[in-house]
């Protein structure tokens, strides 16, 4: 039963109906469950006191923040716990559950930030709670710090009473009703925060705060980051899923207000505290935060309860924004693409003196994840061949992740024990020899950093187009003209079935072949140790991890996707395998004594597999047919 068939009228839980009042948006329902949705509540509000206070209280012994922040803090801190209260006493509970499960998703990275200030506040980059004036070693915990910890704890306990009203009324809705519109956003906005984080969160000219990004920082801020940026994407994606409008708008908006908490305070001390400058970092997760806050206020549908949608004019409003959707993938994968090239052909490294810079040769491969990246985003631009490059735009993408963190991790390997130069900061220091001066992170970094997270954004933008592109398929299926059907199908590459089950034997052959590519050197070198997943890891092998987790996710797809889909997303599997493998010619020429290692013959092997399984999915749609 839908929410809609359950309310007669389009008087529905979780939906908004056109004209009425806001209180509309959301009801209570008989299945609710008011105790635990007060307690739950109330654990934010309490949660929400403790963390102003913990603002306002030194979390330093003998310390003092950069800057006055205390009524920055208050506010971000009880924003959340007011919204969550007005929902609760307007009747929205859906709402109100999806706001604190969202802030209950990003509390255990914020509580973890704090516990840098405990573990060594001097290496934590929190000007809003701690600036220090000269160089401190392991300082102690001041009686700020313990309320901010309670906050963050009281703040996880009230998502475990919420979680039972949000199942709730996800049963209440039934299964997702209308086109998904608005809420499509989400996933992007999620991505993009998630990367945010993982940058640096502001510019530091002053010798005692130095701002690093989330790899480079120390360990427990780096887990803080690396949980935030992983959770943000996730809470959207799940708060995207609801069928519930409530749960899913409150957990945009709960995972919006804790994005602001982290991002706002960086963006004000780069604009008023000296010698420090605002990042992109934290800009990035300030205006992903404020977007999720904004989409909770949208209709998740495009037919809402209350809404007629009928004749040609359906197909009117729904084709254009498969148009933009389908615009937005291949631009921002060109635009990964160009950073990519950027990154590869501008220098990673800079020398703080005479020293020559070296090269990693990490960037040609970065340069040919460009091309296999580029090459099928233009092809998106074409109407009949856009579904199918969509779909391998949609595995390419990881080819700039495998390549971008091989170069990353070269920069960083040779940066961490750099010597600081004075001239970088307003204090006297003793002048360095030049041999002391080492090396910094050149443009190339930054333009590799831009390459990933325009990547991810691209990918995300990929599933949605092909979530949109499924919609028009099946409106098309279900048009009286069948004319009108088969030129929408063939426009949008997709079919009513699915692949051969034949496909099964060869995709599962692809995927032990790719676990076993990605888990053995591509080649040998005198020498070279390479980056693996199961010894010597490091942070290379997140490239590896990450490329493939896609590669393993888009082959458990195929066997229930539609025939082209599934054709297009192995031969972007195959391509990804391919760029793997010419990790030989495009990095192993640049060593001295260099050989095929046995992560080239499976990585090729895994490419032809996954190809024959293109054609079969294919050949088998065409003999049902």
């Amino acid at each position: 039963m839908t929410s809609r068939s359950r309310h007669p009228g389009g008087d529905s839980a979780g939906q908004a109906v056109p004209g009425t009042a806001s209180a509309e948006l959301l009801r209570s329902e008989p299945g609710s469950r008011p105790r635990a949705l007060l307690l739950s509540a109330g654990l934010v509000s309490a949660g929400a006191v403790a963390l102003a206070a913990g603002a306002l209280l030194p979390v330093i012994q003998g310390g003092s923040p950069g800057f006055t922040a205390g009524p920055l803090l208050v506010v971000l801190a009880l924003a959340p716990a007011v919204a969550v209260l007005y929902a609760l006493f307007t009747g929205r509970a859906g709402l109100t559950a999806g706001l604190v499960l969202g802030l209950t998703a990003l509390a255990p990275g914020r509580l973890l930030l704090d516990l840098q200030l405990l573990a060594d506040g001097s290496l934590a980059a929190r000007p809003e709670l701690f600036l220090a004036d000269r160089l401190l070693a392991l300082p102690p915990a001041g009686p700020g710090l313990w309320p901010l910890v309670v906050g963050h704890l009281l703040t996880l306990a009230a998502g475990a009473f919420a979680a039972g009203t949000a199942r709730d009324e996800a049963e209440l809705a039934g299964e997702l009703d209308g086109r998904r519109r608005w809420r499509l956003l989400g996933p992007v906005l999620g991505v993009a925060g998630g990367m945010g984080l993982l940058l640096a969160p502001l510019g530091s000219g002053n010798a005692y705060l130095l701002a690093k990004n989330a790899f480079e920082g120390p360990t427990v801020a780096m887990a803080g980051y690396l949980l935030l940026a992983a959770m943000l994407p996730l809470t959207v994606l799940v708060a995207v899923s609801s069928s519930s409008a409530g749960v899913g708008k409150g957990g945009f908006a709960g995972a919006g207000l804790a994005s602001l908490a982290v991002g706002v305070p960086a963006v004000v001390a780069g604009l008023v505290v000296d010698r420090l400058s605002v990042a992109p970092g934290s800009v990035v997760v300030t205006v992903a935060g404020l977007a999720l806050v904004g989409l909770a206020f949208t209709r998740f549908d495009v037919a809402e309860a209350g809404d007629a949608v009928t004749g040609d004019l359906a197909g009117e409003a729904r084709l254009p924004g498969l148009f933009w959707w389908r615009l937005a993938t291949g631009g921002l994968a060109l635009l990964a693409a160009a950073a990519a090239v950027a990154g590869a052909l501008a220098p990673v490294l800079k020398a703080n003196g005479p020293a020559p810079v070296p090269e990693t040769p990490a960037r040609w491969l970065l340069l040919g994840a460009a091309v296999v990246l580029a090459v099928p985003a233009l092809f998106v631009f074409v109407p009949r061949l856009s579904a199918f490059a969509r779909g391998v735009v949609a595995a390419t993408w990881a080819g700039v992740v495998l390549a971008g963190a091989a170069v990353l991790s070269a920069a960083l390997s040779v940066t961490e024990d750099k010597a600081v130069d004075p001239a970088l900061f307003g204090v006297d220091l003793p002048v360095p020899s030049p041999d002391e001066v080492g090396f910094s992170a050149g443009p190339g970094v930054t333009w590799t950093f831009v390459a990933l997270v325009l990547a991810a954004v691209a990918a995300l933008a990929a599933v949605v187009t092909g979530v949109v592109e499924r919609d028009v398929a099946d409106d098309a299926d279900d048009a009286d003209d069948a004319d009108d059907a088969a030129d929408a199908s063939t426009d949008s590459g997709l079919d009513g079935s699915r692949a051969n089950g034949a496909v099964l034997t060869p995709v599962v052959a692809a995927a032990v072949l790719a676990i076993a590519a990605f888990g053995t050197p591509v080649f040998t070198a005198p020498g070279y140790t390479a980056p693996g997943l199961w010894s010597n890891f490091g942070a290379a092998s997140w490239g590896l991890l990450g490329a493939l987790a896609v590669l393993l996710g888009l082959y458990a797809l195929v066997v229930r996707s539609r025939p082209v889909a599934a054709a297009s997303a192995l031969a972007g599997a195959a391509l990804l395998l391919g760029l793997r493998a010419a990790e030989l010619p495009l990095v192993g020429s640049e060593y001295d004594g260099s050989s095929a290692g046995i992560g080239f013959w499976l990585a090729l092997g895994g490419a032809l597999v996954s190809l024959v399984a293109a054609g079969m999915a294919v050949a088998g749609a065409r003999r049902t047919g």
